[in-house]
């Protein structure tokens, strides 16, 4: 009985501490920030290439230990997020919060070690996602533009991890992640509108899920497209998509552009889960298309 209840006070501690940093979602930007740096490199260094994956898993786990903190109260009011550590008080604000402190100090201090430019961009996705996006959530649908500065930084984070310099080809893998949320979050704003509308957050430009907020998806996927595209052109210095790779590129926009359109046309739960689940197809096939093409060309 006592090996039985140790063995559930441990799985219980493991969950909630995969929760309070969300840790599906952190590995998600650790694969954009990997894959920005085999974008960037000239050589590949496999210690910087760790070293960048633990960073960036900190400051991802510690932007969403204090943004539960923040908004423990309002995730007790969301079926979605009322089961989280803090609401259904499994976990203590002071014990998250020294989790949160903690990833922040040595996400900070792992990413200085490779360069002090990734570092300086870590902490700022920090402090713009927990002071200045989270506080916005409950008061204008501009919070996703705000969002949006934050979450675009992984994918150019690996690029100035491997060269250590901020320049055209960086910027333009922040326009690609930039742009590509706004149809990814009004997707997840309009599937779990009502639980959204439960906290008090305002995710849809419109705040409605309407036929303007239905184009504004359209207009923001087929900007995330075109931006994808620039890199065949080579207006990018080294960054660079032949023609082969943009097609691909251009027919998986083709395939999140239809999920974008069959939201306009059917305006569902459904249908905004769908385009949802197509956007993260894309940005994931996009990232590694873009890495498998710099290596075999």
């Amino acid at each position: 009985m006592a090996e039985t209840a140790l063995h559930n006070t441990t799985t219980s501690w493991s969950s909630d501490f995969k929760e309070i940093t969300k840790m599906r979602l952190a590995i998600s930007v650790v694969f954009s920030s990997v894959a920005g740096y085999f974008l960037g490199a000239t050589v590949l260094d496999f210690v910087d290439v760790l070293l960048l994956a633990i960073g960036g898993y900190l400051m991802v786990g510690a932007s969403n230990a204090y943004n539960q903190v923040i908004e423990k109260d309002l995730d007790a009011l969301m079926d979605r997020t009322k089961n989280r550590p803090l609401p259904a008080k499994r976990m203590s604000v002071q014990m998250a919060l020294f989790i949160a402190t903690a990833f922040a100090i040595s996400g900070v201090a792992v990413l200085y070690y490779i360069n002090p430019k990734t570092a300086m961009f870590g902490a700022l996705s920090i402090l713009l996602y927990v002071l200045v996006y989270t506080p916005l959530k409950t008061k204008t649908p501009l919070a996703v533009f705000v969002g949006a500065f934050p979450g675009a930084i992984p994918f150019m984070l690996g690029w100035v991890a491997a060269t250590n310099e901020f320049g055209i080809e960086p910027g333009t893998l922040f326009m690609i992640q930039f742009f590509w949320q706004f149809p990814h979050f009004w997707a997840i704003g309009w599937w779990l509108f009502d639980d959204y509308k439960k906290g008090g957050f305002a995710m849809l430009p419109t705040g409605k899920r309407d036929t303007k907020t239905a184009i504004q998806v359209i207009l923001y996927t087929f900007w995330t497209v075109l931006i994808s595209l620039v890199p065949a052109f080579g207006m990018t210095g080294r960054l660079y998509l032949t023609p082969i790779a943009a097609v691909i590129i251009g027919l998986l926009g083709v395939f999140m552009m239809y999920y974008a359109i069959m939201l306009y046309k059917k305006r569902t739960p459904k249908s905004a889960k769908q385009l949802m689940f197509a956007s993260v197809s894309y940005i994931t096939l996009l990232q590694i298309i873009y890495v498998l093409d710099k290596f075999i060309r």
